[in-house]
């Protein structure tokens, strides 16, 4: 899972638990998520990438690219 790519589609930040969807095995699924560093916020259609995860289904993500 780390360092899997995904895009956000339920604002992820401090304070929310976002959603974010990543494609895995084949498919695409859907993860509980959180900002990496705990402060950052990251909007609806942001690409991520998964910095951590917790199973099952929790990720702690980071903007891919700088917007």
């Amino acid at each position: 899972m780390v360092g899997l790519m995904g895009r956000v589609t339920g604002t992820v930040g401090p304070g929310l638990v976002g959603e974010v969807i990543v494609r895995v095995r084949g498919g695409a699924e859907h993860f509980l998520a959180h900002p990496a560093d705990g402060r950052s916020r990251i909007t609806t259609g942001t690409v991520v990438m998964v910095m951590e995860h917790l199973p099952p289904r929790t990720v702690y993500v980071t903007a891919a690219y700088d917007s």
